[in-house]
Order: C-alpha cells, then sequence, then structure tokens
C-alpha cells in the first residue's frame, strides 16, 4: 500500500497555527482523533517528531518549526494553482508575505494592509518589518514595499506614491549659522547623519552622492527629523518626514536647484505572483490609500 505523501499536512497546519488539537479539528471540520492519526501516521514518514504534545497546548520542535514554513507555502501555492485556473476576479485568500522598511511600514503600510484584511477576511497576513532588503524568491516573500531607486530587476514593479528628498533646517540653526547658497557650503556645516552618510544630490542634471559630516548620527529618520527641529543641524530627509514641518515654517528647505530628481515609493512581486488577486489587489489598495494620506496631496 503507498503512502500518499499529501496526507497529514493540512492537519498538522491546523494544529500548528492553532495550537490545539481540539480547535484544529473544528477548523477543519472533523474529529480530533482523525488529526491525531494524521499528525502521528505523517510523523512515521517522516521519521521525525514535529509536535510536543501537552495536555493544554501543542508546540512545534525545531524540525516542526521548519517544516511549518514550507507546509504553509505548499497549501498558497496550492491554492494559487486553484485560482489560476479559476476566475481572477476571486477574493483574496490564504497566506500573503511581505517584507517593507521599518519607519515607512509602521506609519504607512501596516495600517492600510490591517484595513484591507478586514475587507478579506480568509486572508491571512505575515509582514517583516526590516531595513534590510530582502530578497522574495529566496525568502518565501509574495510583495516588498520599496523606497527610492530599484536595483532588482527580477521583479515586478508598480509605483505607488512620489517620493521627494528635500535638505533643510530649523529657523533657529539658520540663524546661529547661516543658510547654504552652495554644494560647497555644506563642509562648513553640521550635517545631521542617519542609516547613511552619503546625500544623494544633483547638480547641472546630473544626480551624484556627496558624503556630509557631522556629530550627530542616528539610524532614524524620526530621530533625525527630532535633531533638526531642534536646530542641531541640516537633514537630508524624505518629503513624508518633512512636508507638514515645511509647510509650517519650523524647517526652511535648502538647495533646492540642487534636490535629486523624484524617486519613488514601489510594490515589487516575484512574476510569479503577477496574476495574484491578494497581490493584485492589495498592490491597488495601497496605491489608493497613500493617494489619500496628506502626506501625498497636491
Amino acid at each position: 500500500m503507498s503512502d500518499n505523501r499529501w496526507e497529514g499536512i493540512d492537519e498538522f497546519v491546523a494544529v500548528a497555527e492553532c495550537s490545539q488539537f481540539t480547535a484544529a479539528a473544528e477548523r477543519l471540520g472533523v474529529s480530533s482523533s482523525h488529526i491525531s492519526r494524521q499528525i502521528v501516521r505523517l510523523e512515521e514518514r517522516l521519521q521525525t517528531r514535529l509536535l510536543y504534545r501537552s495536555t493544554r497546548r501543542v508546540t512545534l520542535t525545531e524540525a516542526g518549526q521548519t517544516f511549518l514554513q514550507h507546509c504553509q507555502r505548499l497549501q498558497d501555492g496550492r491554492e494559487e494553482a486553484l485560482r489560476a485556473v479559476g476566475d481572477l476576479t476571486s477574493e483574496p485568500k490564504g497566506m500573503l508575505r511581505m517584507t517593507c522598511a521599518v519607519a515607512y511600514g509602521e506609519r504607512f503600510i501596516v495600517p492600510l494592509v490591517t484595513r484591507f484584511m478586514g475587507l478579506y477576511p480568509q486572508l491571512r497576513v505575515d509582514i517583516e518589518l526590516s531595513n534590510r532588503q530582502l530578497d522574495l524568491v529566496h525568502e518565501g516573500l509574495d510583495l516588498a514595499i520599496r523606497l527610492g531607486r530599484l536595483q532588482d530587476s527580477r521583479l515586478v514593479a508598480a509605483r505607488l506614491a512620489p517620493r521627494r528628498m528635500y535638505l533643510c533646517a530649523s529657523p533657529s540653526y539658520l540663524e546661529r549659522y547661516g543658510r547654504p547658497h552652495s554644494l560647497s557650503e555644506l563642509s562648513r556645516h553640521n550635517c545631521l547623519i542617519g542609516s547613511s552618510d552619503m546625500w544623494q544630490l544633483e547638480q547641472n542634471g546630473r544626480e551624484f552622492s556627496q558624503r556630509v559630516q557631522g556629530n550627530w548620527r542616528c539610524n532614524s529618520g524620526q530621530a533625525v527629523l527630532d535633531a533638526a527641529l531642534q536646530g542641531v543641524g541640516l537633514c537630508q530627509l524624505p518629503d513624508y518626514y518633512v512636508l507638514e514641518h515645511l509647510n509650517s515654517g519650523a524647517l526652511i528647505s535648502l538647495l533646492e536647484a540642487h534636490q535629486p530628481p523624484n524617486t519613488a515609493v514601489w510594490a515589487l512581486y516575484p512574476q510569479q505572483r503577477h496574476l495574484s488577486p491578494k497581490v493584485r489587489k492589495l498592490v491597488d489598495f495601497l496605491k489608493d490609500g497613500l493617494a489619500e494620506r496628506p502626506e501625498y496631496r497636491g
């Protein structure tokens, strides 16, 4: 009698996600004894333990944690395959894994994704906020939100919103140290350094990077903004950090002729996710949602 290599996978995922046999059985509409038998057979086929069982809770072994990630991807791939031959306008469902930079994700993307999930209760979302550029294909991610200029040509890109960099300082700083009128004068000023000491600038239609110096550094855009507002030095930050303060006069835009060309906020996804309803609809939702933000109006 041949083994069915797919048997037990749905049961295992349900138990792993619910942390209980009873809850998993309710999710799948089967008995707890059926769940238990399938997982025992699965462990026997794999010749390894996947779960630690107690009277109240089920936890994953190290092998179980690794196996769960692959099984969720298998489930997701199976759902994608079924939808690929069905109606492409079907509602988003299954697992969607995505990544975004930490500060931008917390402020702009995660609230919109949460609203999107409210529209589609069958959707599960796993968001990894990281300032590392994760490899979507290698990490098994469906979607990445990235800022600036694109580098990975293997991915499909959709522009979500503009992104403009501003060089600015507070009136109090400029009163004390004067206003720079040329790029060469930057070396005379205290430049607030964020994640990089290379600022993007433009001269004679050519974009270039210029190294700056200062006595203050922090890899947080919000921290750079706070220091600039307190008059510590010059800063270069994206529009969504500074526009409110430029409009109120709390910050003054500098060297505007040397601002780099507009970059953008991008949604990137692997080619095979191009027609996935959950990815396509989320990208559209993010684009519309960002357009409603005051930072992107006008």
